[in-house]
């Protein structure tokens, strides 16, 4: 198969399915993860030595068979697609002999949780090969109403049970592999965070009810966080973590059991991310455990905020560019919260040509 070329539907099945599980098996080396993951919890201690944490496995270690090009709306249709477009980037991890941890998911995108509320779910052309999004709900302010009289909905609808099928298919796939199945986290799915959904379900006519309803917004980020609550229970006990191993999402190791989503508070003064935003990541981060709250766009506006709040462990953000950075390094690394994947050449260096302390809490990739 030639580098690039989307799968030969001719080449399906288990025989299919096993090359490549087996090139990655006899590719994963144990001691190599099992520094990388000790490395990793040097840094999220905050007691890595060098000025920002730049991890690699230390030798790259290329695929002896050619993996092929997967597109995501395939994918999201066949469980076996789903696995290995997952898996490919596991092995390129190794191929490239990155710091990456090796993680998979049921990348079914922003859609899942708002699709147990009844969302309309739209694609995109397979050339941009991009998960798929939502629509708002139709009836504005009294659909919400309605939303919020119903309450908590069936955690079966929309995605709700192909998340739990195609995780349930991927352990069963990995099961017959020791390493994989020890060293390939199954990581929770994108469940958002309480605004994002909000918004998602309600659309951009929220901002008005921020102001015109403000206690109808409240009721739905209620009835999102209990969404949430009840739907990554059922996940913990469906699919349980590795017993003492680290937390990893999109690649890299967290403290704590979930990563929230704050990508709508970029919209909102700090004044109304402390009473729309961050009561209800609270209550989630503690309840998980902790865990790391992922931004993009601006949010220097905010992150006093978000790095009071408790249960927070680390912040993503995605965007340094349209940050004040030093303001956010004021605010996670000088207060001992780790900064994950920002740019080495884009935020970083800079930094440090600048002479600014960031004490080896940066993650870089």
């Amino acid at each position: 198969m030639r580098p690039g070329k989307t799968l030969n539907r001719n080449l399906r099945g288990a025989a299919m399915l096993e090359q490549y599980l087996e090139d990655l098996e006899n590719r994963l080396d144990v001691a190599v993860e099992e520094k990388l993951e000790a490395d990793w919890r040097e840094f999220l201690s905050g007691r890595c030595p060098a000025p920002y944490f730049q991890p690699r496995r230390g030798e790259a270690v290329p695929a002896r068979v050619e993996w092929p090009k997967l597109l995501i709306n395939p994918a999201l249709k066949d469980l076996e697609l789903m696995l290995l477009r997952e898996l490919s980037v596991a092995s390129r991890c190794i191929a490239e002999g990155n710091g990456q941890i090796l993680n998979i998911r049921c990348n079914y995108g922003t859609t899942i949780l708002p699709s147990l509320f009844g969302v309309e779910i739209f694609y995109l052309d397979d050339a941009h090969d991009t998960l798929p999004a939502s629509h708002p709900l139709p009836g504005g302010t009294d659909g919400i109403r309605a939303l919020v009289d119903a309450g908590v909905p069936d955690l079966d609808r929309g995605w709700g049970a192909r998340v739990f099928e195609t995780a349930a298919y991927f352990r069963e796939k990995l099961a017959p592999y020791p390493k994989l199945s020890e060293y390939v986290r199954i990581y929770h799915p994108d469940l958002q965070g309480p605004l994002d959904l909000a918004e998602m379900i309600w659309g951009s006519d929220i901002f008005l009810a921020f102001y015109d309803c403000p206690e109808l917004v409240k009721a739905l980020l209620a009835l999102l966080t209990e969404t949430y609550r009840r739907f990554m229970h059922r996940w913990e006990e469906a699919f349980p973590g590795r017993t003492g191993r680290l937390c990893s999402h999109w690649g890299w190791g967290h403290i704590g059991r979930i990563v929230l989503r704050d990508d709508s508070a970029m919209n909102l003064p700090a004044e109304m991310y402390r009473e729309f935003a961050q009561p209800f990541d609270r209550e989630l981060l503690e309840e998980f455990g902790g865990g790391v709250v992922h931004f993009c766009g601006r949010g220097d506006h905010y992150i006093a905020d978000l790095a009071a709040t408790p249960g927070l462990t680390g912040v993503q953000l995605s965007q340094p560019e349209y940050n004040d950075m030093e303001t956010i390094y004021r605010n996670t690394v000088d207060r001992g919260i780790p900064l994950l994947a920002l740019s080495l050449e884009g935020a970083v260096k800079p930094a440090l040509a600048a002479g600014r302390n960031l004490h080896g809490l940066v993650h870089c990739y």
